[in-house]
């Protein structure tokens, strides 16, 4: 039989959840097979000893005892095996890794030239559990999840405790690997439950903690149960890990587990924290305030627990506890409460023993002492690492401490871990501006990542050391680091969107200023020269392919259908009259790339302006837009003219005005944008020269990158539409949601220009209904004229239906299961983004990149509906009637509001955009 032996031992560079401890310490009054029976009295004794040594915490004197114990048993008998196997144990407890994969081999080499027999199977099953256990704390997390899944299949039926053990660990090496649904589908399957889609009701958590409370001996569903919380934490489910903790914390306290408690205390301030996250990037910073406050007394509890106990896992995990509450005192700018910290925490690194997590808990230390005294929570981010503050002499122990700790990954044979420490290091030479040594430990920290084939921390040093050349002027060089750098990201892609926020990958800060960096160097002019066009091709496909990255971190999901195109070809072919126009936000600029119509020539202007200026301008008309009405018009213009439409020309200065000759040159009729993500939130057709709206002189669409965009030509001279709308709000929702009444106009003003029209209206329209609906016919347009709202936050992107709330991917099951044509059209006529959430427009390419549609029409805001009826009337005349393009259809229907004097706000008719295939 083939085991897996492993003689060098790396690490990962991230932390991982201990896996639970099992030790093959048989009693020896059972069932002894009759080679036990020859063992010695002594011998016995010894490894009773060893036991209890082990028990207590103390290894150091429980392996003379192990050593001792194999010297009186024969060299190759199961007794002896056994023996190894803990001393391997034993010395994982210590950190001595070498140590401990010498015995393993040990114990593998007696068990495989043994006569197969049911014993010899259930030892090497526990041997090779404690081996995958040795495996996963040193890094090799597939080579773990292998041994365990070989482990497994020695296991009988009959020993349930041990199989649901090494089943937990297994989960545990599939999240170490990124595989979260498959993690979490072990897990539920150990509880006896079964959910493709990951999903656990609140009903189910209930049933499962009285199971638990009712059967305390068996450990094992309680540990599974705190796990699955671990993996709903991670791949998003907020609202189910908190329920499962909570569960996991009273199962902890009602069987007196105080390590167990202190571990879900942990967890659960984890996942207060990854709230306030989530409430800050939508602007809710009252709520943030709230769940950070919670985050820090689960924090302090957690601390409070490990400090009682006497087990080896105490120290840990009191470390751990005061980290995470250093970091998020400085986060909240709580300076004097974070120094309180310091020194219990420094005291307390010293007496950790010799570990993977120790290095880390020491680079984690290192790294907030450092922000703590430049008292800046991202001082080393790698945006703009800061370091300006701290003194000469703490930077120097910092750098010593660092050095220090990339030796004992050294020792380890860990060059992930060194690489890691290295190129950090290296990061804060950077902040230092020292740009020579700098680059000599970016250098170093590149060769190790090459070497442990570790591609997540290779694309970071390459990004660094892009970074260190264009400051140092070499600009040819870091063109081309930035290119290595991210070609490493999309080879990572996968892996990227498989992990959410809370680990290393946060796409904010080191995913996404890689592309713009990129940008900005490859729009950098030499010596006043124009840019060459191949740099505006690069940059063009670089903003391109960022696009689909943020969409794909978005819906935490590769879009599999995403395909290079040549867009250039496509749109001269199928729309000769259209540009293509990308304006791209940089830090200190906006540069604008033109695509003429039938012109290869690539047109390129540069406004010099700050991006927080920017991002004021884009935030107020934003606001204003939704806010406005007709009614505040009427009482104040002075808000219409002052905020909306003075913010409207700037933008179009901005944007459009370097370009109006060459568009009107070209005969353009229609303006395609790929908008970067801060302009996602405001509809170009609001967009003012000083005389008249954009609206006005040009059909407007956009794309939410053109790699996902479908452009097959489709044209069905009876397109079978199906319309799903609420006038009425469901009941138990009136809190939440107001009446559409003109929604019943709407639908038979649709229903009169599309006579193969089926509708859904109020209790009809379920999702079940809908489901039958869409299975039943080939709909080439499907109109839902319902509450929903876009949001940054991909589970706060829903649309309403009569029973339920239609997430992303229960919209993606029901419009991409049918067997027909996809979807032509997809109509969203009463949704909205999130309001103070700058990134909301993300949750409409999401529900279009989902809905697999190859146009979506809909509201960044909620509109009047007696408008809204008005202009689908309009729409579905101007598509249906006179055969125009989608975005000609829908130019002539905010005209016809616009040159109504009841609707001539841009609140009535700018809500509406056009995303995807626009002729």
């Amino acid at each position: 039989m083939k085991t897996t032996h492993k003689k060098n031992l790396r690490l990962e560079p991230r932390f991982k959840p201990s896996v639970f401890l099992l030790i093959l310490l048989f009693c020896l009054a059972l069932a002894i097979p009759p080679v036990f029976a020859q063992i010695h009295t002594d011998t016995v004794q010894l490894m009773q000893q060893g036991r209890q040594l082990y028990n207590s915490g103390q290894f150091t004197k429980a392996i003379p005892v192990w050593q001792q114990a194999i010297t009186t048993l024969p060299s190759n008998s199961l007794n002896t095996a056994t023996v190894w196997s803990n001393l391997s144990l034993t010395h994982q407890q210590l950190g001595e890794w070498e140590a401990a994969n010498t015995a393993i081999h040990k114990s593998l080499e007696i068990l495989e030239s043994a006569k197969t027999t049911t014993e010899q199977q259930r030892i090497l099953a526990q041997t090779l559990d404690i081996q995958g256990q040795l495996l996963q704390k040193t890094g090799q997390s597939q080579e773990a999840l292998n041994t365990w899944a070989q482990a497994a299949r020695l296991y009988p039926q009959s020993a349930n405790g041990q199989l649901h053990l090494n089943l937990i660990n297994q989960a545990q090496a599939m999240q170490d690997l990124g595989m979260y649904p498959r993690a979490c589908q072990t897990l539920l399957e150990i509880l006896g439950l079964s959910n493709a889609e990951c999903h656990i009701s609140e009903a189910e958590i209930a049933k499962l903690q009285q199971q638990i409370l009712g059967n305390p001996q068996n450990i094992y569903p309680a540990q599974a149960l705190r796990s699955l919380g671990n993996v709903m934490r991670i791949i998003g489910d907020f609202p189910a890990a908190e329920t499962i903790l909570q569960a996991s914390l009273a199962i902890a306290q009602t069987n007196n587990l105080p390590e167990d408690e202190s571990k879900v205390l942990l967890n659960l301030g984890n996942t207060e924290l990854a709230l306030a996250n989530r409430a800050t990037e939508v602007a809710n910073r009252r709520q943030a305030a709230i769940y950070r406050a919670k985050a820090l007394e689960k924090y302090q509890a957690a601390y409070e627990k490990a400090v009682s106990l006497s087990s080896p896992g105490s120290a840990i995990l009191q470390v751990k506890s005061q980290l995470n509450q250093l970091e998020l005192l400085i986060a909240e700018q709580k300076w004097t409460d974070a120094e309180t910290l310091i020194s219990p925490l420094k005291f307390s690194l010293t007496h950790l023993p010799p570990s993977r997590e120790t290095i880390y808990t020491r680079v984690s230390y290192t790294k907030n002492s450092l922000c703590l005294q430049q008292k800046q929570s991202s001082c080393l981010s790698p945006i703009t690492p800061n370091l300006s503050s701290v003194g000469e002499v703490s930077f120097q122990e910092a750098i010593q401490t660092l050095n220090s700790v990339a030796q004992d990954a050294a020792q380890l044979d860990d060059q992930r871990t060194k690489s890691y420490i290295l190129g950090l290091i290296g990061r804060l030479y950077e902040s230092r501006q020292d740009w020579n040594t700098a680059s000599k430990y970016t250098q170093k920290a590149l060769q190790y990542s090459w070497q442990a084939q570790a591609t997540e921390l290779t694309y970071q040093w390459q990004w660094q050391q892009g970074r260190l050349l264009k400051a140092q002027g070499k600009t040819e060089a870091a063109l081309t680091a930035y290119a290595q750098s991210l070609a490493n990201l999309r080879s990572l892609r996968r892996d990227l969107v498989a992990i959410n926020t809370e680990n290393q990958f946060n796409f904010r800060e080191s995913t996404e200023p890689v592309y713009r960096e990129y940008v900005s160097l490859l729009l950098q002019r030499q010596d006043n020269a124009d840019i060459p066009q191949k740099n505006l091709e690069l940059a063009r496909e670089t903003i391109d392919s960022l696009q689909l990255a943020e969409l794909e971190n978005f819906l935490r999901l590769v879009c599999l259908d995403a395909k290079p195109v040549v867009i250039d070809d496509i749109t001269d072919q199928q729309d000769p009259t259209a540009a293509l126009i990308y304006p791209i936000v940089l830090q200190d600029r906006l540069e604008i790339i033109v695509k003429l119509p039938e012109n290869k020539h690539l047109l390129h202007y540069t406004t010099k302006i700050e991006k927080n200026i920017v991002e004021e301008i884009l935030a107020e008309l934003t606001q204003e837009l939704s806010l406005t009405t007709a009614d505040n018009i009427r009482i104040d213009p002075r808000v219409y003219e002052r905020v909306i439409l003075t913010n409207a020309q700037i933008l179009y200065k901005w944007l459009l005005a370097p370009a109006e000759k060459d568009l009107a040159q070209s005969q353009t009729k229609t303006l395609v944008f790929v908008l970067d993500s801060a302009l996602q939130n405001i509809p170009m057709s609001v967009l003012h020269n000083g005389e008249k709206y954009v609206i006005e002189q040009y059909n407007i669409a956009r794309a939410p990158g053109l790699q996902l965009t479908d452009f097959q030509t489709y044209r069905d001279k009876k397109p079978r539409t199906l319309i799903g709308a609420l006038s009425e709000t469901p009941k138990g929702r009136e809190q939440e949601f107001s009446p559409l009444p003109f929604v019943v106009k709407e639908v038979q003003e649709i229903k009169s220009q599309v006579p193969s029209s089926t509708e859904l209206l109020n209790p009809s329209f379920t999702n079940a209904g809908l489901k039958n609906r869409l299975n039943s016919l080939p709909f080439s347009v499907v109109h839902l004229a319902t509450h929903g709202q876009f949001s940054s936050q991909r589970d706060d992107t829903f649309i309403l239906t009569w029973d339920d709330r239609l997430n992303l991917n229960q919209l993606n099951s029901l419009l991409r299961s049918r067997d027909q044509q996809p979807i032509e059209l997809l109509v969203l006529s009463a949704c909205e983004t999130v309001k103070g959430d700058r990134r909301a427009a993300l949750g409409l390419a999401g529900v279009a990149v989902r809905a697999g549609t190859r146009s979506t029409l809909a509201t960044l805001w909620q509109v009047n509906d007696q408008s809204t009826a008005l202009f689908m009337s309009q729409f579905y005349q101007a598509l249906m009637g006179n055969n125009m393009s989608k975005a000609a259809a829908v130019r002539q229907a905010q005209l016809a509001l616009l040159n109504n004097p009841e609707y001539k706000s841009p609140y009535y008719w700018g809500a509406y955009v056009l995303l995807g295939k626009w002729f």
